[in-house]
């Protein structure tokens, strides 16, 4: 039986803007009835976790967030196994199962979202960035009823991001409705969820154009794109239909970027969908005229994660090798430095931390 110690170490921030600190004697939580208790072995960084941190919500015009648990424990793409169980949990949950610590961590199983299957709009819901604490941190407890429940045979050092970034990217790609043979353009294509998408639409038999800078191309392609659009050399619109001759079938925008997104459409032909993930700063807006959505019956959608049926789905396709997300492995005391590459922009693919 694993010996559970008392107190652990976690990344700590006290206060919204100030600094992360790493505590050494944080309690371990019991699980209580209905938990179970994790103890965690990778988990990766998001941006969202930077955001939270920072005290705004993510593409947010500086406005604070507000309803945090402080202090406050960060992280919600994380992998664990478990290692105790609380009081009135099921015989099909067993102590060494791997399981995942994603975004929602509680719902109320009983409004009409979740009745519907996209209890991630739950409007009860609590969640591992604003409520609880996340998985920067050694040991976790989780509901044992909303249990992201992993298969054995996946890499705890690659699956923690695809439970956010990469979910993330697969119901982008589900909601733009392709088919196989389908042009899909990712713009943002060589970054944590553009990498993403990329393999997503490919799993899903599409042609896949990559929008990103000139150094990404030869990244882009060998994730399986078609073809590559250098938006710092070329108009990604014009080449765009210059390869499609009609247009996109479907883009899914990545970037976090306001220009990306202004006329986005413009690349879609006749009935097609775009479909949102990146959260640019400020309130920017799309800026194709009303009339052309209309008369060329366009779509537009948003993507916030994803139902844990989805979500399993997503890992599913990891597992099989149809989709292998790109990440770099990090000591977990090396947080601060990843959030100050982040805030630079200098990360490529998805850090994930090695939680000792």
């Amino acid at each position: 039986m694993t010996e559970i110690p008392q107190v652990q170490t976690v990344a700590l921030v006290r206060e919204l803007g100030g600094p992360v600190e790493f505590v050494e004697d944080y309690p371990v939580p019991t699980p209580r009835t209905d938990e179970v208790l994790a103890k965690i072995l990778y988990t990766g960084v998001c941006q969202s976790d930077l955001h939270t941190k920072n005290g705004t919500a993510a593409g947010s015009d500086g406005t604070p967030i507000t309803k945090i648990k402080l202090p406050h424990v960060g992280g919600h793409e994380g992998v664990g196994r478990i290692i105790a169980l609380g009081p009135g949990c099921g015989p099909d949950l067993k102590v060494g199962t791997l399981v995942g610590i994603r975004f929602s961590s509680r719902i109320c199983r009983r409004c009409e979202f979740c009745l519907a299957g996209t209890e991630q709009y739950c409007l009860n819901s609590t969640n591992h960035l604003h409520h609880e604490d996340g998985s920067f941190q050694q040991y976790i407890a989780l509901d044992a009823d909303y249990l992201t429940i992993l298969p054995d045979d996946v890499d705890p050092k690659v699956i923690g991001p695809v439970l956010c970034a990469g979910l993330t990217a697969y119901k982008a790609v589900l909601g733009a409705n392709i088919r196989p043979g389908n042009w899909l353009v990712v713009v943002g294509a060589g970054g944590g969820l553009g990498h993403l998408a990329v393999q997503y639409a490919r799993a899903f038999g599409a042609q896949v154009i990559g929008v990103d800078a000139p150094d990404k191309r030869d990244f882009v392609l060998g994730l399986g794109a078609t073809e590559f659009v250098d938006f710092v050399n070329s108009d990604p619109i014009q080449r765009v239909h210059e390869i499609t001759r009609l247009g996109a079938h479907a883009a899914v925008v990545t970037a976090g970027s306001a220009k990306a997104f202004a006329h986005a459409c413009e690349m879609l032909r006749v009935g097609g969908t775009l479909s949102c993930v990146g959260i640019p700063p400020g309130r920017p807006v799309l800026e194709t005229p009303i009339c052309t959505i209309v008369i060329k019956g366009l779509k537009v959608s948003g993507n916030l994660v994803g139902s844990l049926k989805e979500c399993m789905e997503a890992v599913d396709l990891v597992r099989r090798g149809m989709v292998k997300p790109e990440v770099k492995v990090r000591p977990f005391r090396d947080l601060p430095a990843v959030y100050e590459e982040m805030e630079r922009g200098d990360i490529a693919g998805r850090i994930v931390l090695e939680v000792e």
